[in-house]
């Protein structure tokens, strides 16, 4: 694999790549190909990773990538290099999500701080504390989002009423539909894999509440004890259209938002499920937004309880297995 004229060495490319991979992504299902130019990184869309009955409007494969692409520009950041992203580049490859190209930069201390981030940063779908958030750290969260175009609503009240009642919706809505139980009988509750979210890292079924997180199967973490129903915030991230573009960047905005997150200690967890379903959807946007965006990805952070274990790291494919020869087309739509 050549990395001349333009790009870093061979190690610092793969280094960087192997910090975007990092990313969250529903169910861990790592939707990403990579190809490796002369000039250029490129990220694809992998539609044959498409969850059809879980995510039908692929709003979540989107996110996903968007997450991991901000990841990789945060890789490169902290080794030296800063990024140009051209974003969906050719309309008629709509898997193809961004061109990155690179030039020489010296890292600051947050391009370190967001880096060292990525590795300790996890989806903590327990319980958290009753410990408030300081709004020094709210508005931190918030800034990272903004500088990706994405806007949080802080949720109080009636707002986070109509979010905890729009995720329980969700949970009764799909507990009825056998297709997509049972992508999460086959992507969740694993033991044993290199992608899917395994057992250990979904807390054991009845345990959370189902107002806070997706009721995954076969989980065996042990949520600590808590009666404090209003743990924690829910952010909700609005974007001004609802096209890929910007699913994109709310992709990109959840990746900047759960990192700086991470760095100030914070236990965080994305939250798609109730956009996931449409009606509940509209309801989001309608009572939280106010009609004045689109809801993309609700985003529960708080603390995690001082009995709370350390949760494990959730694995990844080999990085080889997700990147291709620049001469070989990664998954299309055709043939998802």
């Amino acid at each position: 694999m050549t990395m001349e004229r333009g790009l870093p060495d061979d190690k610092t490319v793969r280094t960087a790549l192997a910090l975007a991979v990092r990313a969250p992504s529903v169910h861990n299902t790592q939707p990403w190909r990579w190809r490796i130019g002369d000039r250029t990184i490129h990220l694809y869309a992998d539609l044959s990773r498409h969850l059809e009955s879980t995510d039908p409007d692929r709003r979540d494969l989107m996110l996903s990538c968007g997450a991991a692409l901000h990841h990789l520009r945060v890789g490169l950041a902290a080794l030296g290099w800063s990024t140009a992203v051209h974003r969906l580049p050719d309309p008629s490859q709509p898997d193809h999500v961004a061109s990155v190209e690179v030039s020489r930069h010296t890292p600051t201390d947050e391009d370190i701080a967001l880096a060292a981030a990525i590795s300790r940063r996890r989806s903590d779908r327990r319980r958290y504390s009753s410990w408030p958030v300081p709004n020094a750290h709210i508005r931190a969260i918030s800034d990272a989002a903004a500088r990706e175009g994405v806007l949080v609503y802080q949720t109080d009240g009636p707002a986070r009423a109509t979010i905890e009642d729009a995720v329980f919706a969700a949970s009764q809505v799909h507990a009825n539909e056998p297709e997509y139980l049972t992508e999460l009988a086959i992507w969740t509750g694993r033991n044993v894999s290199a992608d899917g979210v395994p057992a250990k890292n979904a807390p054991v079924p009845g345990s959370s509440d189902p107002s806070y997180t997706r009721q995954f199967a076969a989980g065996t973490l042990a949520d600590p004890v808590s009666t404090d129903e209003s743990a924690g915030e829910l952010l909700v991230f609005g974007t001004s259209s609802d096209d890929p573009m910007s699913q994109l960047r709310a992709g990109e905005a959840m990746s900047a938002a759960l990192l700086t997150a991470t760095a100030a200690g914070l236990a965080a967890c994305p939250l798609t499920e109730p956009l996931e379903v449409s009606h509940l959807r509209t309801i989001v946007r309608t009572d939280v937004l106010d009609d004045n965006g689109f809801p993309q990805m609700i985003l529960r952070v708080g603390w995690a309880p001082i009995a709370a274990g350390p949760l494990p790291e959730t694995p990844r494919r080999p990085l080889d297995e997700v990147i291709d020869p620049f001469d070989r087309a990664p998954a299309t739509a055709d043939r998802a």
